[in-house]
């Protein structure tokens, strides 16, 4: 079951601490997990694993394609590793590496991808990976999955060390707001209904989960019921649950921090358009490149807010109606 919590607040710790923390966890139960880095583990928030299983702990330097080539050849020998870098180099820089090595021999890797589009901040448009999603989705057999806090973030590293195969999680390394009480549950695969609404629903994951529940208070003052789903699994995408939204309102947005090609909002245009077309906006990333800047001003810049997430909804039921 999830519970939303009655206040969002800005979390105290750090997503990379609670990362580390649950993987610390699991690699207590399970020896044959392992951190591999490359020469991120300050940023990566992997310190406080290497501290406590050092043998266990691989900084490989800033060779990201080989590293991702070792994390195979471990899973190969049977151990689970762990990959950790930013988002871009755990997606365009290893791309060849993560297809063939990992995903096309079938074998059992988990890669971190951190600071994910506007999450990047400082590090400007070379390091603001809005594409990272769009690559890697087309890789059989991934599970592309994004944590949206720190309750989730738990669950989804138990599910991760637990569950054989290929991973790619998408994470903010900085604070994020809290939106989940403790104690609740999440499955990949299965998408979070987090508001009922019969006007039109909002898809959306990672950071601009708070953002469209902040945008569905607002357009309930209008007399807009907004249906709100946290879908954390981007791949693969809950099917299920974004029919059960079509037929139930009859309109979507989706809200993503990634460009909206090849993302959450083409995956569930492609659900909808072989199954059940349905008018759909999309809030992401309109085909641009990444800008250095502070995140709440970069949300804004690249139209990742609720103000804009209420304008598409706005957009979308003009269609509804026609």
């Amino acid at each position: 079951m999830v519970k939303l919590m009655r206040e969002f607040l800005m979390d105290e710790r750090e997503m990379r601490n609670y990362y580390c923390d649950a993987l610390i966890e699991e690699a207590r139960e399970d020896k044959r997990i392992v951190s591999i880095n490359c020469d991120l583990e300050s940023s990566c928030g992997t310190t406080g694993f290497a501290k406590e299983f050092p043998d266990r702990s691989f900084n490989l330097g800033i060779q990201e394609a080989n590293a991702c080539c070792c994390a195979a050849g471990m899973s190969a020998a049977g151990l689970i590793p762990f990959f950790h870098s930013f988002a871009i180099f755990s997606s365009r820089r290893i791309c060849d590496q993560l297809f063939m090595s990992c995903a096309y021999a079938k074998l059992n890797v988990k890669i971190i991808g951190c600071d994910p589009g506007v999450s990047a901040t400082y590090n400007g448009g070379t390091h603001m990976s809005f594409e990272d999603v769009g690559i890697i989705r087309t890789f059989p057999g991934v599970t592309i999955i994004e944590p949206t806090d720190a309750v989730m973030m738990k669950s989804l590293v138990h599910q991760m060390a637990k569950t054989y195969g290929v991973f790619y999680m998408r994470t903010v390394r900085k604070k994020a707001e809290r939106i989940y009480e403790e104690g609740s549950q999440f499955e990949i695969g299965k998408a979070a209904v987090l508001r009922e609404g019969s006007d039109v629903s909002i898809i959306c994951s990672g950071m601009t989960v708070v953002e469209s529940l902040k945008a569905a208070e607002v357009l309930q003052k209008e007399g807009i019921s907004a249906r709100v789903v946290d879908m954390f699994t981007i791949k693969p995408v809950d099917k299920a649950c974004i029919l059960d939204c079509a037929e139930r309102t009859g309109a979507i947005v989706t809200a993503e921090n990634h460009q909206i090609i090849g993302g959450l909002g083409s995956a569930v245009a492609e659900v909808l358009a072989e199954h059940c077309p349905t008018p759909l906006e999309r809030v992401g990333v309109k085909d641009e490149f990444g800008e250095v800047g502070f995140q709440d001003y970069l949300k804004d810049r690249f139209g990742l807010t609720a103000p804009h997430i209420v304008d598409s909804v706005h957009n979308v039921l003009k269609r509804k109606h026609k």
